[in-house]
């Protein structure tokens, strides 16, 4: 067994819950091919009805710079390209200590699961996917009638979206969008939640994207009160490797207190598939928050 392959059958074999990370949100727009669809500036959104080192302790920490938009170019990198291009991994986020988290390249790449189309039930108005990926959400909303836009940093995941017909641009979520203010839900889907390296930055962009009361719908690492904010880099099991780049993971109640210190609050939180998700509006709460 190759010493990469030992590795990773360690780090497996010692987690509790299978864990998703992202596939996140440079600016260079792409040409649709024919049948797909190009975007350029969306409808406005109506209002929405109602109502977005290694560090593993929970205590407060002081927000870190928002990151440049080139620092999200390794999502760019071949072992992430080349996955998206198969479909299929096996394919890791490496951190610089050498643990390795899977990536779901295969549930990337496939239709929106059960778990997917709960998230997309509670979306409201015109729905932006930061970090869509190879875009099974945009197209899952775009099939259903609704308003949406994927954006991705990677040339790949864009690439993939529109073969699918779904629209989306390559950008990334700190750069200039289309429809700022407008939007009625915002997804940070399979671990987008750390695009950055920075959840208050985040959070704080993603508020300003979206009409006020808009609805953020954020995956969570499932069943840990987690704030991790390290560097780490794609990489695949010949040991290829892209740029690194700050990523972070956040379990829900991390989330939350971070959410609670931007002005958001929760309205619900809910596990599908092993997987779990918290729902944010900006502004006092109403009521309190669902489970399920």
């Amino acid at each position: 067994m190759t010493p990469l392959r030992r590795l990773t059958a360690t780090w497996i074999s010692r987690q509790p819950t299978r864990r998703t990370a992202p596939g996140p949100g440079t600016v260079t727009e792409p040409v649709a091919p024919a049948g797909a669809s190009a975007v350029t500036e969306p409808p406005a959104p109506a209002p929405a009805v109602i109502g977005t080192g290694t560090t593993t302790d929970t205590g407060p920490r002081h927000p870190l710079p928002a990151p440049p938009p080139s620092a999200d170019g390794a999502w760019s990198a071949d072992p992430y390209s080349l996955a998206l291009g198969s479909g299929r991994g096996p394919l890791f986020l490496r951190r610089t200590d050498g643990w390795l988290l899977p990536l779901d390249v295969e549930r990337w790449c496939a239709e929106a699961d059960a778990a997917d189309l709960e998230v997309l039930r509670r979306c409201e108005g015109a729905v932006l996917d930061v970090g869509c990926g190879p875009g099974r959400l945009v197209a899952a909303l775009s099939g259903q009638g609704r308003r949406v836009l994927g954006i991705d940093v990677s040339e790949a995941a864009v690439a993939r979206t529109l073969r699918l017909g779904a629209p989306a641009l390559r950008r990334s979520v700190f750069d200039p969008l289309p429809g700022e203010g407008r939007w009625g839900t915002a997804l940070l889907i399979d671990g987008n939640i750390g695009i950055g390296g920075d959840p208050a930055a985040l959070l704080a962009r993603t508020g300003r994207l979206l009409a006020p009361g808009g609805l953020l719908i954020a995956e969570t690492v499932p069943d840990l009160d987690l704030d991790e904010r390290v560097r780490v880099h794609v990489t695949d099991a010949r040991g290829a490797t892209g740029t690194a780049f700050p990523w972070a993971r956040l379990g829900t109640p991390a989330l939350l207190r971070y959410a609670e210190r931007a002005g958001w609050h929760a309205v619900a939180r809910w596990t599908a598939g092993g997987r779990s998700f918290a729902a944010l509006r900006s502004g006092p709460p109403t009521s309190a928050p669902s489970s399920r």
